[in-house]
């Protein structure tokens, strides 16, 4: 006889079926609801049905399994023997609450039902055991509301027209009848009122949904259940699931609960509470609670709920009464509660609770949401207190939200008061305001007068560098998050959204429009980087410097971790802060962004000579007039990481990048190099090419101009040799692009040992000390990983080129059709946000494996964006990476991210 599978856990004190640690089966709100019971806390018994029966239900298209039934009704029949009521009963009815949780908290994700079994025959019972007849018909009231909407409304797939949805029709009612009353709140309506609104809700739900309110209890108990379990299944939680990355087949539990009523006049109330700050992490009892209420007046904001007590009380609600001094006995059991749960879990909790006729109940407990700022002081205080140990600390704080600590947000109450205008991709962290410019030069002409300023633009290019390092933010309606404007934004830790397709730029007429607004240069927004959100105006900035706590958390962090974290930094400065932000090295130093940077004009005018010399003798004189350009720029950098590993690539982006677009920089030129203007624009057009992205770039570019790489080591070894006979450590590290065979290694490595030995001797040293490797970026060079190893010391995967061949995808187009496949589930992450493990990890674990059998002291890391991805780090760690490198502003994430992973792997051989 086959076993039949557990589907129903009943809880009740002693007689408690499921514990905290059944959370994956019971969903959150299940498993802490069961364990709180064993403790002795007061919670109302019930039952909870399993994720694994909700799964069962969703995949079957909504057939129950076996067992199911016969399960439920047991566990309904312990209940009313719990509670000594029995469900529909006309004298002494049970009345329910079915309610969603996951195992993951999300909170109003999914939906709940309360008050179920109140019909026409039970109302009457119930009015006269409590002789209260307005709270029962308060609670029909709130429970046609909430079952026409979730059951009869969002489970039946109807989709409200214009966002007028039954329950908002039903507002509408519950308003208007209010008003003529001149009543200002809920609680202020009368029995016959409520009557009345139960009445008119019941005829609209009718008119409206096409079928009768149900009278039946056992109908509304079998509505609710299949309706929450859909829930797991509705657009907010789907939503929900794809920004937190929770996986759909974990599915809902439903817990079942005998109601406690929070509105049966003023002795009674409902509240949610924190047991520590969720916003700061200070050690303050902290929540809200109201009087004469159901639970979802507080979630719902239809009523202004007060402070728990008077500690946590603000200038705004200074007047208005506490829990604490209205019932201080149920307080005080409350925070007694707080301080057993907070002990038992060793977490900061959220909590929600009911007092019924000054009655407390515990109705639910989940590990509460905190800011970044909130989770770092809350794990270094715990620790503190003993309550921790160090592991759990480094694990409490997620790497995504350091981001918050290490840029100016948005203050989230101003934000949350504010009207947003349009939205586009999150590329660059944190926040910032300013004065509209619409071109570079504007923008950096208005930064002289203007401390803010936001550069605009359809779409950026190098060009644009300028006004981008003089913006505090940058807005372009066009790009991905691998764009130009994406990348620098997020190498100088910069504020930028990228892809707001909403907007329509008119750069020459200097203004823009957003809808029917129109924004003119120097009026002032908003932009939330973290959140991709524009807003009008200047809304106010929170500063989330780095504190003492959090250097003392990264050293913590850094003791577990064991694969190294370098920056992608191309200047002194950037150097500098990527040090600063505890960065053991440079990844990638890429030569080209000398050209961009700040007084960058009369470098990027040579290399525009080199670019558009017609001969080998006007190339090599402008070759040899940058080359000091490059050895100062290489020698600073190498200063600055001084004893530290410095990956230098060679010049690597297409050409046409660097060619003047305007008719001025192409006169200069023209002039410069003894030709006519047509003759310049000639040359430019020559160099454009139909897929740059693999055209004349790279090594390939080495090895049509050999003089071109000659420079660029000879370079690299002069300040190498400088700096050492001054005593400094310089650890340099040449790195080849855009390889895909060994002989182009063998071509370029001759050039490096010749000009390595001349510079030697000319500086009267034995040798330099460098390495030679190849950046890893074309999936043939992976497959012949054994080949590259016999000539290259180092691997280093540059992952967004490697993304991009390997895929088929341009990074720079694929948002036209990314967000589609991401919606339709083809693929189930943004391969360059975080790197494809299945595909591009494939490759990069047969290159590391294959390198490595040639050369088993290779040393192999990650420079491409996806360094700074935790999901991305953790894959680099597992496959056996020593390092990975990412923007500066970054680093502080890949650090904790690496000491997760190697936590993580500790964790798993034990």
């Amino acid at each position: 006889m086959s076993r039949v599978e557990k589907y129903v856990y009943s809880f009740n004190g002693e007689k408690t079926e499921g514990n905290a640690s059944l959370m994956n089966l019971l969903g959150g709100k299940g498993a802490n609801l069961a364990e709180m019971a064993r403790l002795g806390i007061p919670v109302p018994p019930g039952f909870t049905i399993t994720t694994e029966c909700c799964n069962a239900f969703l995949q079957s298209g909504g057939s129950y399994p076996k067992g199911y039934e016969d399960q439920l009704e047991e566990a309904l029949s312990r209940l009313e023997a719990n509670m000594e009521l029995a469900f529909g009963d006309p004298e002494n009815p049970l009345l329910v609450s079915c309610r969603s949780g996951g195992r993951q908290s999300m909170p109003g994700m999914m939906e709940t039902v309360l008050n179920v079994g109140l019909t026409s025959e039970t109302i009457p019972g119930l009015i006269k055991k409590t002789g209260n007849p307005r709270f029962v018909y308060d609670s029909y009231r709130r429970l046609i509301m909430m079952y026409a909407d979730v059951v009869m409304e969002k489970a039946e797939g109807i989709e409200a027209v214009n966002g007028n949805g039954i329950r908002n029709q039903l507002e509408k009612i519950l308003a208007a009848f209010k008003e003529t009353r001149n009543l200002q709140n809920d609680a202020d309506l009368t029995e016959d009122d409520l009557k009345t609104l139960c009445g008119l809700f019941t005829e609209r739900v009718a008119t409206v949904l096409g079928k009768e309110f149900p009278d039946s209890p056992v109908a509304q108990l079998e509505g609710a259940i299949g309706a929450v379990f859909k829930s797991w299944n509705g657009k907010r939680a789907r939503s929900y699931r794809r920004i937190e990355q929770i996986p759909d087949k974990w599915g809902t539990g439903v817990t079942v609960q005998a109601m406690v009523f929070g509105n049966m006049g003023n002795t009674s109330a409902t509240g949610v509470a924190f047991t520590r700050n969720p916003a700061t992490g200070e050690n303050t009892f902290f929540g809200e609670w109201l009087a004469n209420a159901q639970g979802e007046d507080v979630v719902a904001g239809l009523r202004t709920p007060a402070p728990i007590n008077d500690a946590t009380k603000r200038e705004t609600n200074k007047g208005v009464k506490s829990l604490e001094a209205t019932m201080p006995s149920a307080y005080q059991e409350l925070e007694s509660i707080r301080t057993t749960l907070e002990r038992h879990y060793r977490e900061m909790l959220d909590i929600e609770f009911t007092i019924e006729n000054e009655r407390l109940y515990m109705l639910q407990c989940r590990v509460g949401k905190r800011t970044g700022t909130a989770s770092l002081v809350m794990a270094m205080e715990m620790l503190e207190e003993g309550l921790i140990d160090e592991i759990t600390a480094i694990k409490r704080v997620k790497p995504h939200q350091l981001n918050e600590l290490l840029h100016p947000i948005v203050d989230p109450d101003e934000e949350s008061r504010a009207q947003c205008l349009t939205e586009g991709l999150p590329a660059g962290p944190g926040g910032a305001f300013g004065h509209l410019a619409f071109t570079s030069d504007d923008a950096v002409k208005l930064a002289k007068t203007h401390p803010n300023v936001i550069l605009v633009r359809e779409e950026t290019n190098p060009e644009d560098i300028e006004g981008m390092r003089a913006a505090s933010g940058i807005l372009t309606a066009r790009g991905g998050m691998t764009s130009h404007a994406a990348l620098v934004a997020r190498g100088w830790g910069k504020c930028c959204i990228v892809g707001a397709g909403d907007i329509a730029i008119h750069p020459s007429m200097k203004k823009m429009q957003i809808g029917d607004k129109t924004f003119n240069q120097g009026d002032i927004l908003t932009l939330n980087g973290t959140r991709g959100r524009v807003y009008e105006g200047k809304l106010k900035m929170v500063d989330a410097t780095e504190d003492s706590r959090f250097q003392s958390f990264m050293k913590m962090a850094d003791a577990y971790r064991t694969m190294g974290v370098r920056a992608n930094a191309d200047t002194r400065e950037d150097a500098l802060v990527a040090k600063n932000y505890g960065a053991e090295g440079i990844g990638l130093f890429r030569t080209e962004h000398m050209f961009y940077s700040a007084g960058a004009d009369d470098r990027l005018f040579i290399l525009r000579k080199i670019i558009l010399s017609d001969t080998e003798g006007e190339r090599k004189a402008a070759v040899r007039e940058l080359e000091p350009f490059v050895k100062e720029e290489i020698k600073e950098t190498l200063k600055a990481m001084d004893g530290m590993p410095v990956t230098i690539r060679a010049l690597d982006p297409p050409l046409h990048e660097f060619v003047p677009h305007s008719r001025a920089k192409q006169v200069e030129l023209a002039e410069a190099l003894g030709v006519d203007l047509n003759e310049i624009k000639r040359r430019c057009e020559t160099l454009q090419e139909s897929n740059p992205m693999m055209g004349h770039r790279g090594v390939r570019l080495g090895i049509s101009f050999p003089d071109l790489t000659e420079m660029q080591v000879k370079a690299v070894f002069e300040a190498t040799a400088e700096l050492a006979k001054n005593g400094h450590h310089p650890q340099p590290e040449i790195m080849i692009p855009v390889t895909c065979d060994v002989e182009e290694l063998v071509f370029v490595r001759k050039i490096v040992n010749r000009v390595c030995e001349e510079v030697a001797r000319q500086y009267g040293l034995a040798a330099i000390v460098h390495k030679f490797g190849t950046m890893i970026e074309i999936p043939r060079s992976a497959l012949r990983a054994h080949q590259m190893a016999e000539l290259s010391e180092f691997f280093s995967f540059g992952t967004n080129d490697l993304t991009q061949l390997t895929y088929g995808f341009s990074r720079d187009d694929a948002g036209e059709f990314l967000p589609t496949y991401l919606e339709k589930k083809i693929l189930s992450a943004d391969p360059f946000q975080t790197l494809d493990p299945l595909g591009v990890g494939e490759l990069i674990k047969i290159a590391v494996e294959r390198g490595r059998e040639t050369r088993p002291d290779l040393k192999i890391g990650i420079c491409g964006e996806h360094g700074g991805d935790p999901a991305s780090v953790r894959f680099c760690f597992k496959a056996g990476l020593d390092y990975v490198s990412c923007s500066p502003y970054r680093i502080p994430i890949a650090r904790l991210a690496a000491a997760h992973a190697a936590i993580e792997a500790s964790e798993t051989k034990k």
